[in-house]
């Protein structure tokens, strides 16, 4: 055959599948099933216009052979009728017996899943219903549905157990159901599955034992089993897998050593991009010595974080050890905490005593308490020492200026002839390390100039103008002026974190021009959705009546991503970093509203977290301790979930500016607020809501439960104050802040990270009246050199009294940050 005839017959081929792909719906029993879901949904007629052919006009609707095959509901609107009564109304689909996809991503099907949905739609092999809020339990008939290769209801609020009969779906591949209510154990039938390659049952309430048939499938990619209450030991067929290239059960209750992964694991499995997550469980016993370190070495990523292995640990960039009883190593548990978990397990802890415990064996004695006491007395001497010094110094300084102690070691930059070395408090920052270094003229060609057509805001710590590079990237550049802004380096504490720090959450970081003695310039990528304050009430088109506000789900992700970026601050980071600067504006969003924190300028090191020497720290809290922007002065992460809690207010309500103010009137709407925030009364929330927001039952549980995570956080005490891990895990579990808080049987376990975050969350809401009246007799927290809101004294409120519960609560229960100058210092 000719090279020309072989063309021939393949544009034959095209156009003939296209033509079938294209031609007019031919079923008319299946254009009366669309017209019915047209109804019953309320769609929008410019979505699905009338007296035009659904398979060529109507947005979503996939056809072949003039039947229809796909439904895509996930970017289409309701009208402002339908919005009034959202129902998971789709009587019409039974009728469409060829359909093989059904997704709706992201739009409104509140209800349970119809029983008819399976047994109806023979054909059906993707059903795609995330973040949906679809409620209810999952119905057995679903499994009727013989063809069906994906199912993702990830992001819902369903509850109940996991029909066994779903393990009859031979050819099921996808099986996602994460951050979901749902309970009870997994069926044997559905861990071994034969066909999977995902199994993502990770934020839901599930026990029990894991099937030993889970990893029956040779072909599983990712299993994500966390933030459950598993028990039990880890099937030891996981590790055999050859394909395995994430495995998440962090955040249950599982116990046992890993010793199986040595014999078990695959030779093939090694990959940059693969993860083992198995944090905050019980499993135990050495590493290293196991072999174990050969396994880990396979993985990108490795979490051993909060657990109880031990021995020597295992040194490797890729692993994380925190919270374990390993010898030799920083943030472990206590010898005690680790000797009583194996003294349990019936095995002796072959751990080391830290250097600066005690041994109970030695403890006794008068000779021993006399000379602890002389050493006490002399440590206690050296100390005051030491902090008379450092007052002192810090006095000098100040009243010398920043002509002498202000300048700061730039990456490999030399200091100008004669100025001697950089002061103890200066910061080196390898610019090789932190972007592209740009030229000026660049940055003036891709701004025009600096044109006012080109500027985005006026912001405190320079101003920030959009860009496009030669290649056609379109950035943002920030402009800093030396002589106008009050922080002169800001921008090199911005360098330095970004030549450290690293996460996705952050605002992508390109380059800087730091060639101009009084101009400095940071380059960053271009958020197309702006900020939050601009972004919650939006024009989407010029079609558009009004403004559009941020539907909840996408106000519940931007929380979780917020909470998510300072989670790595606080608690990923050593020391653990503040930004100092939380306030809608420095929320920026890209182009599918994921969270990029940005304005870090104001961010540094908490306060008594730093590994410094005592003279240096004294010395830098002259300079950190300065008023931020956004409020109160203090240096503890407690302040930054303080301020959260404002932005998840501003959510809640639509109120635009709270987060960003901290005056009179600011303080005054807070009050009235909080006061319509209650724990055991859902109603009450409906009156501070955001009018502009549709929600249905199951989306109002979640916006109470945003409300009390923000009444948390705005605790007049910050030790008082929730962790910003603890918050992370309430805004991805919604739900179960409030309903397992007024549950009769709601545990709040000790032992489990469950228990952890709960309580800490619901900690403050349990003060004595005791308590309240305190905090209205001394409202300020403390003077700067008292900081009390460390990442370990942030109190999660354990062991609190449950009984001490009051259904009436002062308005003024929580109340804005009192203002912290450091008037003491300065003088």
């Amino acid at each position: 055959m000719s090279v020309r005839s072989l063309l021939l017959l393949l544009f034959f081929f095209f156009f003939v599948s296209r033509g079938l792909s294209q031609q007019r719906l031919s079923s008319s029993s299946e254009l009366l099933a669309l017209y019915r879901l047209r109804g019953s949904l309320g769609l929008r007629s410019r979505d699905w216009p009338r007296k035009s052919d659904p398979c060529s006009a109507w947005r979503g609707v996939t056809c072949l052979g003039g039947r229809v095959v796909s439904l895509d509901l996930s970017r289409l609107r309701r009208t402002r009728l339908g919005k009034l009564d959202p129902r998971f109304a789709v009587d019409g689909l039974v009728n469409l017996t060829r359909l093989s996809s059904f997704v709706s991503s992201g739009f409104p099907l509140p209800g349970p899943v119809p029983p008819s949905l399976g047994p109806a739609l023979p054909a059906l092999s993707r059903l795609v219903l995330n973040g949906s809020f679809v409620s209810g339990s999952l119905p057995p008939s679903l499994a009727a549905a013989a063809n069906l290769t994906v199912i993702n209801l990830s992001r819902n609020s369903l509850t109940g157990s996991l029909p066994p009969p779903l393990g009859r779906l031979a050819a099921l591949s996808v099986l996602d159901v994460s951050s979901n209510s749902l309970s009870g154990p997994v069926p044997a039938a559905v861990a071994g599955l034969g066909g999977l390659t995902v199994l993502n049952l990770s934020l839901n309430v599930l026990s029990g034992a894991l099937p030993e048939d889970l990893g029956r499938s040779a072909d599983l990619t990712i299993i994500d089993l966390a933030n459950n209450s598993f028990s039990g030991v880890l099937p030891s067929r996981v590790w055999s897998l050859p394909s395995l290239r994430v495995l998440n059960v962090s955040f249950n209750n599982l116990t046992g050593n890993l010793s199986s992964l040595v014999s078990n694991s695959a030779a093939n499995v090694s990959s940059k991009d693969a993860v083992l997550n198995v944090a905050y469980n019980q499993f135990y016993g050495p590493v290293t010595a196991s072999g174990l370190g050969t396994v880990f070495a396979r993985f990108g990523s490795v979490d051993l974080s909060g657990n109880y292995f031990e021995g020597d640990a295992p040194i490797a960039a890729n692993v994380s050890i925190g919270g374990n009883c390993f010898r030799n190593a920083s943030n472990q548990r206590s010898f005690q905490d680790c000797s009583t978990f194996y003294a349990s397990k019936g095995l002796k802890f072959d751990g080391v005593l830290p250097p600066n415990a005690t041994n109970p064996s030695n403890s006794g004695g008068g000779h021993h308490r006399r000379r602890l006491a002389f050493i006490l007395g002399g440590t206690i001497s050296g100390l005051m020492f030491i902090l008379v010094v450092a007052l002192i110094l810090a006095f000098l300084l100040r009243r010398r200026g920043t002509s002498g102690g202000g300048q700061r070691d730039v990456g490999g930059s030399t200091a100008p002839s004669g100025s001697g070395p950089p002061p103890p408090n200066s910061v080196v920052v390898n610019l090789s390390l932190v972007g592209e270094a740009f030229k000026i003229e660049q940055l003036l060609r891709a701004t025009e100039e600096f044109s006012e057509s080109n500027l985005i805001k006026h912001g405190h710590s320079g101003d920030l103008f959009r860009g496009v590079l030669e290649g056609g990237a379109v950035v943002v550049i920030k402009r800093i002026d030396l002589s106008v802004v009050s922080k002169k380096d800001g921008y090199l504490a911005e360098l330095e974190l970004y030549g450290k720090a690293s996460h996705a959450r952050l605002a992508p970081f390109l380059g800087h021009c730091l060639d101009a003695e009084n101009e400095k310039f940071l380059v960053y990528k271009y958020m197309p959705n702006g900020d939050l304050s601009n972004a919650l009430f939006r024009k989407t088109s010029e079609e558009d009546e009004g403004l559009q506000s941020l539907d909840w789900i996408t106000r519940l992700k931007i929380a979780t991503g917020a909470a998510e970026a300072l989670c790595y601050l606080h608690h990923e980071c050593n020391p653990p970093l503040v930004h100092r600067d939380i306030q809608a504006s420095s929320i920026l969003l890209d182009d599918k509203f994921e969270v990029r924190l940005g304005s870090l300028s104001e961010a540094c090191a908490q306060e008594g977290e730093n590994h410094s020497n005592v003279i240096t720290r004294f010395l830098r809290l002259s300079q950190t301790a300065e008023p931020s922007i956004s409020g109160a002065s203090t240096t503890s992460c407690a302040y930054d979930v303080y301020c959260l809690g404002k932005v998840l207010l501003e959510l809640v309500t639509g109120k635009l500016g709270i987060s960003a103010s901290n005056d009179t009137s600011t303080n005054e709407w807070l009050d009235q607020v909080l006061s319509c925030i209650n724990i055991y009364d859902k109603d009450l929330v409906t009156k501070i809501l955001d009018p502009s927001l549709i929600v249905d039952e199951d989306l109002l549980e979640e916006v109470w439960a945003m409300a009390i995570v923000a009444k948390s956080c705005l605790n007049p005490r910050q030790a008082k104050r929730p962790l910003m891990r603890h918050i992370l895990k309430a805004l991805e579990n919604p739900l179960k802040v409030v309903r397992e808080e007024n549950s009769g049987s709601a545990r709040l376990r000790t032992t489990s990270s469950r228990g952890s975050w709960n309580a800490a969350l619901f900690g403050s809401w349990r003060h004595s009246s005791s308590d309240i009246v305190s905090v209205y007799a001394h409202p300020r927290e403390g003077s700067s050199l008292k900081q009390s809101g460390t990442a370990g004294s942030q109190g999660s409120g354990q062991g609190a009294d449950v009984s001490s519960n009051s259904h009436k609560r002062p308005s003024k229960e929580v109340f804005p940050e009192p203002s912290l100058v450091s008037r003491d210092v300065e003088e």
